[in-house]
């Protein structure tokens, strides 16, 4: 079995919540379909940040880093994908 230290616990405790509050984002706007009041420029910055934070994570290999991030990156990715989308279905019409 893996011993996990107790400073460890709290990376990973901070990794589930932070990571899981965007799982209903993502959750209302696949429902809903609407990326209207989401800023492209935010999620543009936001998504960078996050993927340098995995960049981050590996070099100092820390898993609860690297974790919490990815899945971040995975889900805001989503968003962001769905804004492009949105903002570049709209200059087509």
């Amino acid at each position: 079995m893996i011993a996990v230290d107790k400073i460890s616990l709290v990376g990973y405790g901070a990794a589930i919540c932070t990571t899981c509050s965007f799982i209903p984002q993502v959750w209302q706007v696949i429902q809903s379909r609407n990326t209207e009041s989401i800023s492209l420029l935010m999620y543009c910055i936001f998504v960078f940040g996050v993927f340098l934070w995995c960049v981050y994570g590996v070099v100092v290999r820390d898993l609860p880093l690297i974790m919490a991030n990815l899945i971040t990156l995975i889900l805001s990715g989503l968003i962001l994908a769905m804004k492009l989308r949105d903002t570049t279905s709209k200059v087509d019409n």
